[in-house]
């Protein structure tokens, strides 16, 4: 394949970048073979030419795809070199907030600077039992890698932890060994894994201290063995350290702390303890505040001392030695700060009375003096004689800081010695896995012997892994049959060589260290001359003489000389460790005790603590050597101890965590690609990479090559066999047969040729793209072409249409022109004839009209002068009549004057009367009658003066005329008239004078149409007025209608609310109560359980099996046995006095004897209770019994009594309503009768309400008498009963009874029943006075009512009757809300009454049923072997039938036919449901009958041990569990149908009701089959879970149910083989082949309906929370294809339920996350409209679970787009108000609450018949 089939245009390419280390950039033009310089686009649009190496002509790397970004394993990339490995690390820990990530079989780990919740208990459940590969990467997985391996392979294992500091070594190594202590759990009876997990806060208090670049950075190294026995539980644990960093004990630099323990102290100086420390603040101390940053931020110190000295004291450090520790710690502080002071240039000295020295003497025990003087002097020995000579105050300050550093390591040693020896265990250790916590590869500005020594530790774990790496490729190789070429990588001897071989460094610097006048300068000069010019990885500075550089495998480092010699050296004053070893302080001194024996004090001591098993044999000491020992070298210590440290890793199998740290600053979530790259080369990730893309680092099986690259292939080319299928289309698409390699299973290819065919894949699918957009874009062309032409000739369809409707339109138009022409001609000629018409006639009529205004004139003239006279002559008589009138009036007036006196004082004498009301209610009639009838009369009187004007109107039109005739008449006359001057001149006054009466009796006539007319007004405005109101009051009454409802509405609406949320309260108690009450039988069982696994380790102490190489689950329970504990104790002390002798040689019995002991008492303190609470029942009943009866009527009476009051209530409530009823009537009437209606007014009313209120007195008083003589009558009549009547059974006691003692009690109990009886009788009397107290109450309430409602009448009359209708209707809203709200009170009280009373009839009822069984008293008798419960049973006599008669010593070959040796399958198949169940029932009930306490006891305790045994034995078997649960389900309801008690009778025939138990009530063992029907059901979801977990994860998530639909992405190293099914691996259709199993087992089994719903939901609940857990944390299901598979699989399952109708059993709401998790794959992930709808869609999913989907979302194929962050912030930024658990996964733990509703049988007994296959033919059939 030729390089310009890659590097094409629109190829990406990564570039060197100084400030991003790479750079992402695109090809805009296609490389040819030659060319010197690529043409590039930058992501930011730059353009760029980019120019080649002519030398190399070294082409740039290519870029993955991105549906390869974000991988789980590097190696599954294509192109597998530096940028890749950078950017994906990039992608996956700033965009997918992952930060683990493997690398082949590297862990790299990048500190989040963040706690995450990814380490929780569930997060462990989750990947415990897990493959490597199947989950997301994490620490977890590998630790339960190395685990898996350990207990498959017994080989010991180890983990490597490596970094630089800050990076989180040491929390991912704490991490590794809480996963160990959590999985495995310990196997003594300390808690050994608590003791291992303690250590972390001692030894980091002790040996980690705050850097620049950590705030809690380990300076030393440390190598944890963790030891397992043969089970693989955790017995112990040995640590060694490395190297630790003393010289942090005396100097910090800036910003820097020391160990922490030291700050730790002086935080709790404060404290009683700790006063004779005599400490202060840090700053106070010299080797405390160099560093000048004393507090960490978020730490409190003193709250970690206290954790400090928890975990001494859990690892057994007692306070006096943890007082000690102290002691000497602040001794070191305070020898910091010890001064001195210059004597001359040669000698210090150091003040008397120093009082730091004096303190420091006084903690450590020894002489003031003597320390003083050894600090400023030093002993030098010669051949011949010893001098003491001063030293200078710069060399006592150094030897002062030795020695606190020397007595620092010596705590140091002594406290990892003692944590060592306190998780020493006496068991032998099988195996053991290892967690290495070393520092990684440094290199500073300066760089020391500390330096030099951690990176040649680093060479040597570099070398290792580089070599184990090497080995796993090789033998890749070989398993798979590849031919094996030599791998050129790099190999680091040379350097380590360097170090130290013969008159290598570390070799010439021991050299140096032994020359008297050694210098760094001089072992410099030796460096130089030996190895400057033969090696070439040394080099020599430019620059300096005082340092050398060495190429290490991940950089050059420059080391400088300065102090190599000294710290090598490591040199301690002699005579002050003299002086310590005289101390009186015994801690101290056992500090030193070994330091002949010891190597000189270093940092670490290669053996420390000693180790429980090593996996090399130890250099055996030889006499006379521990003089040489004594002055072996620091280097030389840390060289054997890092040999041996490599040894037992060799000897291991080891696990890589590579841990980095992404930026200096602590940022969370903050990448630094520099700090990164440079990590990743020191740590050896990418060497890794390198290697494996020497060889083939790409490998495909033939599956999933075929499944990937299907659509490259044709049809011819397909085979059956998918080997040659590929083998064939390789050679095809790949024409370098070096370029892959076939395998047994894989594919091998070289790196690049996967992007190669990925790029083939990418292009034939664009190209498919292509050709399907062009045939859609063609059918869409066409189809616009088609709606074109359609819409074409629509167009012109219309268009023509219009066109001839034009054409019409102007035909038209032109004829009705036509017409108008000739209508208008005529119309203008008419016209014109009617204008000359109109003239003529108005000249006419103006002519005619001054003729006829000239004849009219003559005849007014006349007709005025008749008028004159006439009104002249009226008015005359009116006069008179007024005159004559006045006179009657007056005379009138003082008449009605005195009779108005008189009916006055009538009036003052009736208004004190009652019926004064009445009368003035009717006088009040009569008035508004009055008035009516005072309307009519002005009506008339207005129709007689409109008549009256109508008269004169006629007299003057008859005057008129006659005037006229006057008028001709004058006119003959007027000659005369001519002729008689003097005549006329009067005429014409009196005229004169008529005409002004004229307009006088206009003017008048005028005024009364004016004033008849305003009165019409008045009188019509006033009736709309009445209408109006009339109208506002009925929509009063309407609203206050609709509003009296509304609230009865929302009173009924929120009653109804209200008991629902109580009911469902009451429902989530029950259930948290039933769940609470099943969890302890679990833990019970579990207590039991490890009883009897205590008791069979005992028994088979002798022959304890050999190990074997199955692993135990954490997660599975160790629920195996089903055994109660009464059943085998007696086996339990027989195999524990058996198994003493054998343990005492054998294994500790120490926790054995406790807990038996403890049993033993538990038991007999069980049974005195027992005992006590026997005597104690026996003597209530019997105190109890002859007051049953009497008791029992006594509450009849009280209850009828009740019912009578109830029932009083009641019909008082109904007249309160009538009464409401009628009122409203009232109201309703008077509304519509208007005011003046005098029918049914509601004044009326209030006094019918008095009258009947006194009725209702006069029936209350005699009700009270009825009730008193009913009373009387049932106290005889109880009386009479009691002393006639009395039951049988009391008569056989009584008569049993011939013990004075027992009568005397007998009588008591009858004097305590009379008082009982007469203190319920005066309760009585009490209540009924009460009753009539409140009834007479009530009368007087409603008396003051009718009171205030006369007073409020005698209101209303004075006022005016338009405010009067109105205050009495308000004063009767007002009355009828309060009684509304009256009669609520009284219903809720009469609801609450009547509840109470229901709970009391339960009560009772209860407590007469026990009395009533309480009258037979069952003697214990003898207990069997092993009894369940102590039951007392009482008697009853009934008829028999239907039974089953078999004798006592038959019960055990009964049991054991029936049960032990009864297999389910056959009896399943071949006999009814339940059979044993029935056959148990029918043998019962015949002991029964027989009346045999003892034989009843025996046989329910043999059932129930029975049980218990067959599960413990085959308590995995699904069908055995299914079996005995339906059974023990079966004989559960057989006891409630057949106990006789009402409530379980109700489906019974007549038959089986004579078939009810007849002498026993076994209430109790009900309850004891119930709890033992709980644990079966417990073992039965278990068994399902155990069957159910392999498969739901292959089924559910990665088995392909719809073929083709998600591709198979190319795999790493850490990646499961296929997702494709093969032979072998489980598929949704074998999920739905063992659902149906399940549930055709229940089935034949004759399970409950209800009991196998409960079993589905519980089914489907582990089926969602295991697949939804797997999707949380596997990155490479979470995309859009698989989402799909998810749905589609769910509805199978869903469609399951249909078949099954189980749809109502609410096992789909169990699948609601799981589907809303698919969905959530599914939609649209872009804009804020999709957030919204993620959001109300996933209501079932918790923020936390949301945000990890669409973090781990991953496209499969290039057409699909990754989520961005922007969208994922969006989506937290709206779900932060939610308020819920930030659990991440689901408990797969949970199991639902059982209940098990009765289920009553139609079989009957009598009927059933006993197969022979079951052996019981010893049965007798009754």
């Amino acid at each position: 394949m030729a390089a310009s089939e890659l590097y094409t245009k629109y190829a990406r390419v990564w570039i060197p970048d100084v400030e991003e280390v790479w750079r992402s950039a695109e090809l805009t033009k296609d490389y040819r073979q030659g060319d010197g310089v690529l043409q590039l686009q930058l992501e930011d649009g730059k353009e760029l030419e980019y120019k080649l190496d002519p030398k190399t002509n070294n082409l740039p790397h290519l870029r993955n795809p991105d549906i390869l970004v974000g991988e789980n394993d590097l190696t599954a990339l294509s192109y597998l070199h530096e940028p890749a490995v950078l950017h994906n690390l990039k992608v996956r820990f700033t965009d997918s907030k992952l930060i683990y990530t493997y690398c082949g079989i590297v862990l790299v780990a990048i500190n989040p600077y963040e706690t995450l919740p990814i380490y929780g208990s569930d997060i462990i459940n989750a990947y415990s039992g897990q493959n490597m590969g199947d989950m997301d990467p994490h620490i977890f997985a590998v630790a339960e890698e190395a685990y898996k391996q350990m207990a498959r392979d017994e080989r010991n294992q180890s983990i490597i932890v490596s970094g630089e500091s800050g990076a989180g070594k040491t929390v991912s190594a704490k991490y590794a060994m809480r996963y160990f202590a959590t999985v495995s759990g310990s196997a003594s009876e300390a808690n050994v894994e608590e003791k291992v997990l303690a250590s972390n806060p001692i030894m980091e208090s002790i040996g980690n201290a705050k850097t620049t670049r950590n705030d809690n950075s380990s300076r030393f190294g440390k190598y944890i063995e963790i030891g397992f026995d043969k089970r693989y539980h955790i017995i112990g644990a040995n640590m060694r350290t490395y190297l630790l960093e003393k010289s942090r004990v005396v100097f910090q630099a800036d910003e820097e702390r020391n160990y922490h323990i030291f700050y730790q102290l002086c935080a709790s100086a404060h404290l009683p303890e700790f006063k004779a420390l005599k400490l202060g603040k840090a700053d106070n101390f010299h080797y405390t505040k160099q560093g000048r940053n004393p507090v960490i931020d978020g730490i409190d110190d003193a709250k970690e001392m206290s954790t400090t000295r928890h975990a001494f004291t859990l690892l057994g450090v007692n306070e006096s030695y943890q007082i000690g520790l102290f002691r000497i710690l602040a001794s070191i502080l305070h020898l910091g700060n010890v001064e001195v002071k210059d004597r001359d240039s040669d000698s210090s000295i150091i003040p008397p009375n120093n009082g730091h020295l004096s303190v420091f003497c006084e903690l450590m025990g020894v002489t003031y003096q003597d320390m003083s003087h050894w600090l400023c002097h030093k002993k030098l020995k010669t051949a011949t004689e010893t001098y003491i000579k001063p030293v200078p105050k710069l060399q006592a300050i150094n030897a002062r800081d030795a020695l606190a550093k020397h007595i620092y390591a010596k705590l140091f040693n002594w406290i990892v010695h003692h944590v060592n020896k306190s998780l020493h265990s006496s068991v032998k250790q099988h195996s053991f896995i290892g967690v290495l916590d070393i520092y990684g590869f440094e290199t500073f500005e300066i760089n020391s012997f500390e330096q030099f020594c951690i990176n040649y530790a680093n060479e040597k774990l570099q070398q290792q892994f580089n070599m184990h790496v090497f080995k796993l490729e090789q033998e890749e190789y070989m398993r798979e049959q590849i031919p094996w070429t030599l791998i050129d990588f790099y190999d680091n001897q040379p350097c380590i060589n360097l170090i130290e071989a013969k008159m290598g460094v570390l070799d010439l610097l021991d050299e140096e260290c032994k020359m008297p006048k050694g210098s760094d300068d001089s072992w410099a000069q030796k460096l130089y001359n030996t190895h400057l010019k033969t090696c070439a990885l040394f080099e020599k500075p430019r620059m300096s003489n005082k340092a050398f550089i060495i190429q290490h495998f991940a950089d050059k480092v420059e080391y400088q000389c300065d102090g190599f010699l000294e710290k090598n050296k490591d040199t301690v004053n002699e005579e002050q460790i003299h002086v310590l070893k005289g101390s009186k302080f015994d801690l101290l001194v056992e500090l030193f005790h070994d330091e002949e024996k010891a190597t000189s004090p270093t940092g670490a001591a290669p053996t420390t603590g000693g180790r429980t098993r090593l996996s090399v044999k130890p250099v055996k000491s030889k006499a006379g050597q521990s003089s040489k020992e004594h002055k072996k070298t620091v280097g030389l210590q840390f060289r054997n101890s890092l040999h041996l440290l490599m040894e037992t890793l060799n000897a291991t199998t080891p696990h890589y965590v590579r841990c980095i740290k992404p930026n200096d600053f602590k940022l969370a979530f903050t990448f630094d690609p520099k700090r990164a790259v440079q990590q990743l080369r020191a740590c050896g990730v990418l060497e890794t990479i390198r290697i494996s893309a020497a060889g083939f680092p790409s490998r495909w099986t033939y599956q999933e090559f075929f499944s990937r690259y299907r659509v490259l292939m044709v049809q011819k080319d397909v085979l059956t066999d998918r080997k040659m299928t590929c083998k064939n289309v390789l050679e095809k698409l790949v024409q370098d047969p070096d370029k892959y390699q076939f395998g047994k299973t894989k594919i091998f290819f070289r790196a690049g040729q996967v992007a190669y065919l990925e790029k083939l894949r990418a292009d034939k699918l664009r190209a498919a793209c292509i050709r399907i957009q062009k045939t859609i874009r063609c059918w869409l062309a066409r189809k616009k072409y088609l709606r074109m032409k359609h819409a074409a000739t629509t167009i012109q369809r219309y268009v023509r249409g219009h066109q001839a409707r034009c054409l019409a339109k102007f035909l038209r138009r032109t004829r009705a022109a036509i017409f108008i022409q000739k209508y208008q001609r005529m119309y203008v000629q008419r016209t014109c004839y009617k204008r000359k018409q109109a003239a003529a006639l108005a000249m006419q009529c103006i002519l005619r009209a001054y003729m006829a205004r000239q004849l009219y004139k003559a005849l007014l003239r006349e007709h005025k002068a008749i008028i004159i006279q006439k009104m002249v002559r009226g008015w005359l008589a009116r006069q008179w009549f007024k005159r004559s009138l006045r006179a009657i009036v007056y005379l009138q007036c003082c008449i009605r004057r005195m009779r108005a006196k008189w009916e006055l004082k009538k009036l003052k004498i009736e208004a004190r009367s009652v019926e004064h009301f009445k009368k003035l209610n009717i006088g009040m009639e009569n008035k508004i009658m009055q008035l009516q009838r005072r309307i009519d009369e002005q009506n008339k009187d207005n129709r007689s003066l409109s008549e009256r004007l109508n008269g004169l109107e006629i007299s003057h039109a008859a005057e008129s005329e006659r005037m006229r005739v006057e008028v001709h008449r004058l006119r003959g006359a007027e000659e005369d008239a001519k002729n008689n001057a003097n005549k006329v001149t009067t005429l014409l006054e009196e005229l004169e004078r008529l005409r002004k009466d004229l307009k006088n009796t206009q003017k008048e006539k005028k005024a009364i149409e004016d004033w008849a007319k305003t009165y019409q007004d008045e009188m019509e405005k006033m009736i709309s007025e009445l209408k109006e109101q009339n109208h506002l009051l009925k929509n009063e009454k309407n609203d206050l209608n609709r509003l009296i409802q509304e609230q009865g509405q929302q009173w009924t609406d929120k009653m109804q609310r209200a008991l629902k949320e109580e009911t469902q309260q009451l429902e989530n108690d029950l259930n948290e109560e039933r769940s609470r009450y099943q969890n302890l039988l679990t833990e019970h069982l579990r207590l039991e359980e490890k009883y009897d696994d205590l008791k069979e380790e005992i028994t088979l102490a002798v022959n304890v099996p050999k190990p074997g190489h199955r692993r135990t689950d954490s997660t599975h329970s160790s629920n195996e046995s089903e055994c109660t504990y009464n059943s085998e104790f007696a086996e339990s002390e027989e195999g524990s006095r058996g198994g003493e002798d054998v343990s005492k040689a054998i294994l500790d019995m120490s926790l054995f004897l406790k807990l038996q002991k403890r049993v033993s008492e538990l038991e007999q303190e069980k049974q005195s209770l027992q005992n006590e609470l026997d005597r104690r029942e026996e003597q209530f009943q019997r105190a109890r019994a002859r007051d049953d009866e009497e008791h029992k009527k006594a509450r009849g009476a009280e209850l009828e009594y009740e019912s009578l009051k109830r029932q009083e209530l009641e019909s008082e409530n109904k007249k309160l309503k009538h009464h409401l009823n009628e009122m409203r009537q009232s109201l309703r009437g008077s509304a519509e009768a208007g005011s003046a209606a005098p029918g049914s007014p509601p004044y009326t009313v209030l006094l019918d309400q008095l009258n009947s209120s006194n009725e209702e007195l006069e029936v209350r008083k005699e009700e009270v008498l009825i009730l008193r003589s009913q009373l009387v009558s049932q106290k005889e009549a109880m009386q009479h009963k009691a002393t006639m009547t009395e039951p049988l059974p009391y008569i056989e006691d009584v008569q049993k009874l011939t013990d004075a003692k027992e009568i005397s009690q007998a009588y008591m109990g009858l004097k305590d029943t009379n008082r009982l009886l007469e203190s319920q009788l005066q309760a009585q009397r009490r209540s009924h006075d009460n009753e009539v107290e409140v009834l007479r109450g009530e009368l007087h309430s409603v008396k003051e009512d009718n009171n205030r409602q006369q007073q409020l009448l005698a209101q209303n009359l004075q006022l005016p009757p338009e405010a009067r209708i109105e205050a009495s209707l308000q004063h009767e809203i007002t009355r009828l809300t309060n009684e509304n709200l009256d009669l609520m009170e009284q219903l809720e009280k009469q609801d609450k009454t009547v509840r109470k009373l229901k709970k009391q009839l339960k009560v009772f009822a209860k407590k007469i049923n026990d009395l009533e069984g309480g009258q037979m008293d069952v003697s214990p008798g003898q207990t069997t072997d092993e009894p369940v419960h102590p039951v007392n049973i009482p008697r009853r006599e009934k008829d028999f039938q239907g039974m089953l008669e078999y004798k006592k010593e038959d019960e055990l070959k009964l049991v054991k036919n029936l049960i032990l040796e009864l297999k389910p399958r056959g009896v399943a198949v071949n006999l009814i449901p339940g059979l044993p169940a029935y056959i148990l029932f029918m043998c019962l009930r015949h002991a029964d009958y027989v009346n045999d306490d003892q034989k009843v006891r025996s046989l329910l305790t043999s059932v129930i041990n029975s049980i218990k045994k067959i599960l413990k034995k085959r308590g995995d078997d699904f069908e055995t569990v299914s079996f005995w649960l339906s059974n023990t389900c079966r004989f559960l309801h057989c006891l409630k149908q057949y106990s006789g008690d009402e409530q379980f009778m109700k489906h019974n025939s007549s038959k089986q009701n004579d078939h009810c138990l007849s002498n026993f009530d076994l209430a109790e063992y009900r309850q004891v089959l119930s709890d033992l029907a709980i644990q079966i059901y417990q073992q039965l979801i278990k068994s399902m879970e155990n069957t159910l977990q392999p498969m739901i994860v292959s089924g559910m998530l990665e088995h392909e149910t719809i073929q083709g639909v998600s591709g198979v992405k190319p795999t790493g190293l850490r990646k499961r083989t296929s997702s494709i099914a093969d032979e072998g691996t489980y598929t949704l259709d074998s999920i739905i082949r063992q659902l149906n199993s399940f549930h055709s087992i229940m089935c034949q089994h004759g399970t409950d309906p209800e009991l196998i719903k409960q079993v589905v939901k519980q089914q489907f609940y582990i089926i969602g929370a295991v697949t939804l857990n797997n999707l949380l944390l596997r990155k490479d299901m979470c995309s859009w294809s698989k989402g799909m598979q998810i749905r589609y699989n769910v509805s199978q399952l869903e469609e399951w339920l249909r078949d099954k109708n189980l749809m109502t059993c609410g096992a789909k709401e169990t699948l609601e996350p799981l589907i809303q998790a698919a969905q959530l794959l599914q939609v649209k992930k872009k804009t804020d409209e999709d957030a919204e709808a993620i959001c109300s869609m996933c209501n079932a999913l918790s923020t936390a679970q949301i945000v990890k989907v669409l973090n781990l979302y991953t496209p499969v194929n290039a057409f699909e787009e990754r989520v961005s962050v922007l969208f994922i912030r969006t989506i937290q930024t709206r779900l932060r108000d939610r308020k819920e658990s930030p659990q991440l996964l689901m408990d797969t733990k949970v199991i639902y609450p059982v209940t098990f509703p009765f289920n009553p049988s139609s079989l009957a007994l009598e009927t059933i018949q006993i197969p022979g296959s079951l052996n019981l033919a010893f049965l007798t059939r009754v």
